[in-house]
């Protein structure tokens, strides 16, 4: 896994017009652009789909997904669901500053 190269796309995909032109476009543009990074099979699949809460469970940053989102056309409330969505569906975060330690259905710190 790559969390790197994920990270780096994004952070590209937020700030570059013609990154996102090429990615807005779907099909070859999109799969010729995803092929100049680093991917494996599961990253590249979340990231061409969209999948907001994969890419979290594969550690990718909130700060970076939360311009992702808009660019999918997802609201804010949705965003967020979608990470939680992903946890139950994925598993606990794998990788990253949110890696989580605990189980799904366990308290932190008390909360």
């Amino acid at each position: 896994m790559s969390l790197y190269a994920m990270q780096k796309f994004l952070f590209a995909l937020n700030r570059d017009a013609g990154v996102q032109r090429r990615y807005a476009e779907g099909g070859d543009a999109r799969s010729a652009l995803l092929s100049a990074y680093d991917f494996n099979d599961e990253e590249r699949e979340a990231i061409a789909t969209g999948d907001i809460g994969k890419l979290y469970v594969l550690g990718c940053n909130g700060q970076l997904l939360m311009h992702f989102a808009p660019l999918l056309g997802i609201a804010w409330a949705d965003y967020l669901e979608a990470m939680r969505e992903g946890v139950r569906k994925y598993g606990p975060v794998r990788a990253g500053i949110y890696a989580m330690t605990t189980g799904t259905n366990e308290k932190v710190a008390g909360v």
